[in-house]
Order: C-alpha cells, then sequence, then structure tokens
C-alpha cells in the first residue's frame, strides 16, 4: 500500500489563517459582550418575538445560563449563549440565543439546533438540576444572522426531512427555531422603536447606504438615541460595550476611511463623528469653490473671445481683439465664479436636504457671491432648508 503524504501548511497560510480567525473571534466575542447584558435580551424578546406568551416573563429573573457549550468531542462553543427567565412565576424558560457570523448561510442550522439543545437537556439531566419527576424546561432557540444575503434556509427540522408515508411521519423529529435576519428589516420599521437590539440592527445595516458620509451620519443619529437611552449608571458597563464593538467591528467595516480614536464615552464618538461630517463638508465646499474657479475661467475665455471680435470688427481687428479679450476674460470670469459658486452651493444644499423647489433655486440664483457665502456658513449647523437660505 501507498503511504498517505500530509500535506504541508505554509507558514504564509498558517499566518493568514491565525489572522482571519484572531478577527472573527474579535468580531463574535464584540458582539456577544452585547448580548451578556439582560437589557438586550429583554429588548430582544419584547421588541422582536410578538407572541402572548412574552407577557407572562417576569424579566427581573433574567439571568446567564451558561456563555458556551462542550460537547462530548469537547469543541466549546463560543458564538452562543442561554439565558434563562422565570415565566408563569415559577418556571424557567430557557432562550438559547445562537450568533451567526457567517456570510454564507447554512442550510442545516435546524439540525444544529436539535443538537445544541440536546446538549442543553442532557447538561440539565446530568448535572440533577430537575428534581425527581420533574419535566424537561421550554427552549426558545434564537439566530441572529446578520450576513448580506437574505436566509432561506429550513427553520424547521422537519423540513429537511424526506418525505415519508402516513404513519412514520409521526415519528419524525420538529423542532423550530425563531430567525432575526437584520438584513430583512427597513429603517421605517425600526426606528419608531425604543429598542438597543433595534438601534444595534439599524447601526448594522448603515453599511448599506451609499457613501461614508452617509454611513457616517446614520451612525451619528442613532448614537444620540443611544446617549439618552444608556445615560443612568446601571448601563455604564453596557455603553462601554457598544463603543468597543464600534471601534473594534462596525467603523472599520462600515467607514473604512475614518480614523477611529480611542475615546471612553458613546457621547465622545458621536462628538468625533459629528466633526469628521464637517471637515468632509468643509472639503467639499473647497473642491467645489476650486471648480467653480476654473469653469469661470474657461467661460471666460469664450466669452471674452467672441465678445472681442464682435467689438474688433468695430473699432480695428488688433485692437479689438487686445480689448475684447482683456473685458471678455474680466468679466468671463466673474460670470464664470459666480456660476460656478451658485452651482455647488445648490449641489451641497441637494445633498443635505435632497431636491430644491423651483421657488427656492430661483431665490439662489439671485444671490450675489456676499449672500452665497453667508448662507454656506449657515449649511454647516442647519437642519433645515429655511435656516440656510433665510435673508442675509
Amino acid at each position: 500500500m501507498r503511504k498517505r503524504t500530509k500535506r504541508r501548511t505554509t507558514s504564509r497560510q498558517k499566518t493568514g489563517a491565525k489572522r482571519t480567525k484572531s478577527k472573527r473571534t474579535q468580531y463574535d466575542q464584540s458582539y456577544k459582550r452585547l448580548f451578556s447584558h439582560p437589557k438586550m435580551i429583554e429588548d430582544l424578546l419584547r421588541g422582536f418575538i410578538h407572541e402572548d406568551w412574552v407577557k407572562e416573563l417576569d424579566f427581573s429573573t433574567l439571568e446567564v445560563f451558561k456563555d458556551s457549550f462542550v460537547s462530548d468531542n469537547l469543541l466549546e462553543r463560543h458564538d452562543d449563549i442561554i439565558w434563562r427567565v422565570r415565566w408563569r412565576q415559577k418556571k424557567w424558560l430557557y432562550v438559547y440565543l445562537l450568533l451567526e457570523f457567517q456570510s454564507s448561510i447554512d442550510d442545516f442550522m435546524a439540525v444544529r439546533i436539535m443538537v445544541y439543545i440536546g446538549l442543553l437537556y442532557q447538561y440539565l439531566i446530568d448535572s440533577q438540576k430537575l428534581q425527581a419527576k420533574e419535566k424537561l424546561p421550554p427552549v426558545l432557540p434564537l439566530v441572529i444572522y446578520n450576513g448580506s444575503k437574505r436566509w432561506e434556509a429550513a427553520q424547521d427540522i422537519s423540513e429537511l426531512i424526506t418525505q415519508v408515508p402516513g404513519d412514520l411521519e409521526k415519528y419524525c423529529p420538529h423542532l423550530r427555531y425563531f430567525l432575526i435576519d437584520e438584513g430583512q428589516y427597513k429603517v421605517a420599521e425600526l426606528a419608531p422603536l425604543h429598542n438597543l437590539v433595534a438601534a444595534l440592527i439599524r447601526l448594522e445595516n448603515t453599511r448599506t447606504l451609499e457613501n461614508e458620509k452617509a454611513v457616517a451620519q446614520g451612525i451619528s443619529e442613532i448614537l444620540e438615541q443611544l446617549v439618552d437611552w444608556l445615560k443612568d449608571a446601571q448601563f455604564s458597563q453596557l455603553r462601554r460595550d457598544i463603543l468597543t464593538w464600534l471601534i473594534r467591528v462596525l467603523l472599520p467595516k462600515n467607514v473604512p476611511g475614518v480614523e477611529v480614536p480611542q475615546v471612553a464615552e458613546l457621547q465622545e464618538m458621536k462628538t468625533m463623528l459629528n466633526e469628521t461630517m464637517q471637515n468632509w463638508y468643509q472639503s467639499a465646499e473647497i473642491k467645489g469653490e476650486a471648480r467653480g474657479i476654473t469653469i469661470g475661467k474657461a467661460q471666460g475665455i469664450t466669452i471674452g473671445k467672441a465678445r472681442g471680435i464682435t467689438i474688433g470688427k468695430a473699432q480695428g481687428k488688433a485692437q479689438g481683439k487686445a480689448q475684447g479679450i482683456t473685458i471678455g476674460e474680466a468679466q468671463g470670469i466673474t460670470i464664470g465664479e459666480a456660476r460656478g459658486e451658485t452651482k455647488m452651493f445648490t449641489h451641497l444644499l441637494e445633498t443635505k436636504f435632497g431636491a430644491l423647489p423651483a421657488s427656492e433655486r430661483a431665490k439662489i440664483e439671485r444671490m450675489d457671491s456676499k449672500a452665497l457665502l453667508k448662507c454656506s456658513e449657515r449649511l454647516l449647523t442647519a437642519k433645515t432648508l429655511q435656516e440656510v437660505i433665510k435673508p442675509v
């Protein structure tokens, strides 16, 4: 028999694998820490599971039962958390929370869920957590998925089993998990909710916005809500964990062009993002002004040449050309600069407030350079279009 030779792994491959694993672990652990807070679990159940039994839960009894599992083959799972909460006064309900960060969808998630719940029940039995003749507690299996593709895998294990003849069907397992596919939620659904998990999903979904400025603005608006909701001292650790997740995970992923400083509080992070956006707007204005001058010069030369030729025909070809070009350049540059300023200011307004009414466009086109400059200064802080273009 020929000996099998082991395929060697290069040091570069090992290093790359370690970096990927380290990055993935950092992501998982940052996210997992968020769901290690009772308030997050309460908002998760209240805000996303609209079923009557949720009203019977005593959220003051919420406690982490186990934050990882060791199966028979000693493979420890670090992306799941098990909570328990009292319901109907005395009985425990277990919430098996599985955080799924894979880019691809696991078609056999229902099988995994069945295995994990079986392990949980076996643990309860082996550790003598159940009293004599006591029945096993109910378990809510809950999967949170944040991949870019929409989840299409079966949510009940019975859907994965080949159809069987009549009487045999009763022996097939039935087990369903509750899915939260973050990408399927729209801003209009989540924005009105005073709910931490809804805010978390909105933060994740800023990655779908059109550019970095829009992403930063979206994150800043959500942070403003979180600062208000979590201002009490009891949420100090949750604030720190959200901040850690923002710095290590969300901002590098959703706004890679922003340098993230080490800040100590959510309010500081919000201030930093606002300053970043102001710098972007100022940069856009400078670029716009430069472009306006360039366009103005080009238009001025063209207009000057044409006018110079007309004047030159009447007063003499040589003298007319010289005077026409001189006058044309001066007037053309002035007109071109004014048009460039007006065009760029209109573009900035539409970027911030959307398409402008015809009446407001007419007002802007009548403004001189001084008025445009005054309005541009107000653009950075104004919340409405009228605040920007009010009379100078």
